[in-house]
């Protein structure tokens, strides 16, 4: 699949666009044993809006800032975080994917396959007129901050 370096817009008698299409592929992840105030470092950062934790290639959480408000320094982000409501397959019709984050007011979404496999990370940007693309996380990560 190629990686887009905009967002698809879908015109009369094409292919709607998937999910895939416009992921990242590569996203950073935290393993299972990173804390909550290691989390609370990583949103420091004001480009970082979700976490993805993996074990061994499988999501198991998808924190959010709003996931650490009243928990301990000490607990496990894992155990702030959900799935639920925060992850879509690859094969998801994007435009209408678009419109579920819009009305959600999220910018991202973990892309899972099966038994939550983590294939990539779907991020809307700020205008909310696309997706994040590879080369967006390549200049930023050069500039020396970060995406997620």
């Amino acid at each position: 699949m190629t990686v887009l370096t905009r967002a698809p817009f879908v015109t009369a008698g094409s292919t709607p666009a998937v999910t895939a299409d416009a992921m990242i592929r590569f996203p950073k992840v935290c393993p299972p044993a990173t804390t909550i105030a290691r989390a609370r470092a990583l949103f420091a950062d004001d480009h970082v809006h979700a976490l993805l934790v993996v074990d061994d290639g499988m999501l198991l959480a998808v924190v959010e800032r709003s996931d650490l408000a009243g928990a301990d320094d000490g607990g496990r982000a894992v155990e702030a975080g959900r799935l639920a409501g925060r992850v879509v397959g690859p094969a998801a019709d994007l435009a209408a994917v678009r419109l579920r984050m819009a009305r959600a007011r999220t910018r991202r979404l973990a892309v899972v396959g099966d038994g939550n496999r983590l294939l990539g990370l779907l991020c809307l940007k700020r205008s909310g007129r696309g997706f994040c693309s590879e080369t967006d996380v390549r200049s930023r990560a050069a500039a020396g901050r970060s995406v997620s």
